[in-house]
């Protein structure tokens, strides 16, 4: 979606106020209990929530591809192809916190059944079938989505009369997984048993990649990279995204997970200076309104693919850590207060660094004419990074110390 509204030239401002559509993710502990210890013991401790939750998603997106073109200022089919409505950013991000909300409580029911779905020995592989689901899901509903619903992506490589619109619109396609989410719940209600033993027994450095992760794209947007192209180039990360969880959860699956991510984060912090460095040449590869050479194309194939190796050797990491020490009678809690924690410190920075990208702009004026002689984002590139090396040498004694502690201190 912040690519769409991007496309659709909207302000960092509006950006970063849609960026609090994902916070329920953040806060999502604040309910965690009520799933935990509410249910129907017969129907399962989590398919009680897991199966009503996931039938409301389903309706909200069914409901929501009626509204969806209003909502992010595309113009209907039979209005005026000149003008450009209005993004109401207010009743678009209301919309997305509701959808969050919900996803964000199925969140809590799946991470608490896989404690008790897994085998003991198994429970580190949860932190693989996260990642592989959700770069799955990455790529059908970004870069699938995204190549399809663009018009010139279709008409260049999928038709041979070319048409005004793409091969899927984001009515159709929100239509189509609102029935996939029906028809998998319902699947899921019917087959799927659930086991009744419940059982009876660092994060805020993200901070360091804020401006990487929530500006990075959207500058090269900006820069006249075509949001597709843009997306197509996730297609070959996508054998690299499904093998490398199951790499890394080799050297995660042991009593040390958090060795990984000491490792990946130094070289993650120097992939954030490499990629603002890309973004800074990129005007430079530019020869036409959207062209640039297949030089630029590997380029950028090869830094993403590196940024990816340390993005997933963390992600994975923190997940086998968390699903290593969480206590299965509160599963879900337990999970849901640890993943917020590496959450919230995510997405208040992205808020921030999407709000302030504009306003750090350093600017000359000649004459009457005023012009950008910095962009905010390589001030918040070198600001982030500075702090995540203030970070990593503070708390590198305290990651170690703590994944030495006896599963035993982490029981509730």
């Amino acid at each position: 979606m912040p690519m769409i509204l991007q496309a659709r030239k909207a302000d960092y401002g509006t950006q970063a106020f849609f960026s609090f559509a994902f916070w329920p993710f953040s806060v999502k502990l604040l309910w965690a209990p009520i799933v935990d210890s509410v249910y129907f013991s017969r129907f399962g401790r989590r398919k009680s929530w897991l199966v009503p939750i996931q039938y409301l998603i389903g309706i909200f997106l069914f409901i929501l591809s009626y509204h969806i073109q209003t909502l992010i200022g595309e113009p209907s089919a039979n209005g005026d192809k000149e003008a450009q409505p209005e993004i109401n950013v207010l009743a678009l991000t209301a919309t997305f916190v509701s959808l969050c909300f919900l996803a964000a409580t199925q969140d809590i029911a799946v991470d608490g059944w896989a404690l008790t779905m897994l085998k003991k020995e198994n429970v580190g592989w949860a932190s693989t079938c996260n990642a592989v689901g959700q770069t799955a899901g990455y790529f059908m509903g970004n870069v699938v989505f995204l190549a399809l619903e663009s018009p010139e992506f279709c008409n260049n490589y999928l038709r041979s009369v070319p048409q005004a619109t793409g091969l899927v619109t984001i009515q159709g396609f929100m239509f189509f997984w609102a029935w996939v989410f029906i028809i998998a719940t319902t699947l899921t209600a019917i087959f799927k048993s659930e086991s009744q033993d419940y059982g009876d027994d660092e994060p805020e450095g993200v901070i360091a990649f804020s401006a990487t992760d929530s500006v990075a794209g959207l500058k090269l947007i900006d820069s006249g990279m075509p949001k597709e192209r843009l997306a197509m180039l996730g297609v070959p990360m996508i054998p690299i995204q499904i093998v490398l969880p199951l790499i890394i959860s080799k050297y995660t699956g042991g009593n040390q997970p958090l060795a990984v991510f000491m490792k990946a984060y130094p070289a993650r912090l120097l992939m954030g200076i490499v990629i603002a460095y890309v973004v800074w040449v990129t005007p430079s590869f530019k020869s036409g309104e959207s062209e640039f050479p297949i030089s630029y194309y590997i380029m950028l194939l090869i830094v993403y693919a590196l940024h990816q190796v340390t993005l997933y050797s963390i992600y994975v990491s923190q997940m086998a850590f968390t699903a290593k020490i969480s206590d299965p009678s509160v599963g879900g809690t337990y999970m849901t207060l640890l993943n917020t924690i590496t959450n919230l410190g995510g997405n208040w920075p992205a808020t921030i660094a999407l709000y302030l990208v504009s306003h750090l702009d350093i600017k000359t004026t000649v004459g009457e004419t005023t012009i950008k002689t910095l962009d905010g984002f390589y001030i918040e590139t070198m600001v982030c990074t500075i702090v995540g090396v203030l970070w990593y040498i503070a708390f590198k004694p305290r990651v170690r110390a703590m994944q030495r502690l006896e599963p035993s201190a982490w029981k509730v």
